[in-house]
């Protein structure tokens, strides 16, 4: 047996990578804070879809993000910036708006620059979000990692800590890759408020 990794070619995958989490509305201040701000720079983001978008834009590697958004003008907008980084959306799983986010909400994370030796600052806003909800029998695994392959899967610790149904999720994602040769990374990325 050798110690390298065995990749699947590109010949016979649809995907290079796939990224399993939750994608948020990421909204900057700019250089300002948080909370003297007025205006904010809408983006998207979030620990494991940023894998998946940064080997699209900077490598061009096919990629797709499994996640779950909210059927409103915040999940659209998501969408949107989603493709506007080309990555495949086939496998966002929709849900319906009730209107006032009570069942389900999209995500957002509102993130200050560092600046000198202040760090980064990032409040996130994801109770109830659409992702957190996800089981793990919401994707048909053996259809993306079987019949349509993917050479590596992408999640981590972000997402799997959102409940208990985000690692059920992780679990059976990473189970069916591994039975169809798929390669899986996992970021911890700790999180103290998770």
């Amino acid at each position: 047996m050798s110690d390298s990794l065995q990749i699947k070619s590109a010949e016979e995958t649809a995907y290079d990578i796939v990224s399993l989490g939750e994608v948020m509305l990421r909204l900057d201040p700019g250089e300002g804070r948080v909370r003297t701000a007025r205006q904010f720079r809408a983006s998207e983001g979030g620990g494991e879809y940023n894998v998946a978008r940064g080997l699209r834009r900077v490598f061009g590697k096919r990629a797709a993000v499994v996640t779950s958004l909210v059927r409103n003008e915040v999940g659209r907008l998501l969408e949107d910036l989603i493709l506007q980084g080309g990555v495949d959306t086939r496998f966002i799983q929709w849900v319906e708006d009730d209107g006032i986010g009570r069942s389900s909400r999209n995500g957002l994370n509102f993130t200050e620059r560092g600046f000198g030796v202040r760090g980064a600052v990032g409040t996130s806003d994801r109770a109830n979000t659409a992702i957190s909800q996800m089981k793990p029998d919401a994707v048909d695994w053996d259809h993306l990692f079987g019949d349509l392959g993917v050479r590596w899967l992408h999640t981590g610790g972000i997402y799997a800590a959102l409940s208990e149904t985000t690692a059920e999720t992780v679990k059976a994602a990473m189970k069916s890759a591994h039975e169809h040769g798929t390669i899986v990374s996992y970021d911890l990325n700790y999180r103290s408020s998770l």
